[in-house]
């Protein structure tokens, strides 16, 4: 059984929490991941820690310890560019494969006001659970790196 936090700016983590969550995505994400710093930074962002449009991160709990967790950042804008965008999304490796990944999916898709981007590397075995939550790949991004 599994039970569903959801963390704002106005219901922020405590540190330790906080710091759980890192670690979480941290380990969990593997090589699609980032370092900590960056982790944080979007999940200050999301609780407005600074100045920002905030965002909410969800995490599924099972005896107490996190199984799944969600970063969402607000973007500001609407139409042209989707209203969010979630940075983060990571299912414990030793529970993959339970339905864990379509769960937090559909509860962060009916948690989220607005429409949702993602960025995804091609070889993600995730592209599958995203596409079939109705996720689709209209444009190619590029980026340049200064």
């Amino acid at each position: 059984m599994t039970e569903t936090r959801v963390f704002d700016p106005f219901n922020k983590p405590s540190s330790i929490e906080k710091s759980e969550i890192v670690n979480f995505l941290f380990e969990n994400l593997e090589e699609y991941g980032d370092p900590k710093t960056d982790i944080e930074k979007a999940i200050d962002y999301s609780l407005k820690e600074f100045t920002s449009f905030g965002g909410f991160i969800l995490c599924l709990y099972s005896d107490s310890q996190i199984k799944g967790a969600v970063v969402i950042n607000c973007t500001g804008m609407g139409g042209y560019i989707p209203e969010n965008i979630l940075v983060y999304v990571a299912i414990d490796k030793k529970h993959r494969g339970e339905g864990l990944g379509k769960k937090i999916m559909k509860q962060t898709i009916e948690h989220t006001d607005g429409d949702i981007a993602l960025h995804v590397e091609a070889n993600n075995p995730a592209k599958f659970l995203y596409e079939l939550m109705g996720f689709t790949t209209p444009y190619l991004e590029m980026r340049l790196k200064k």
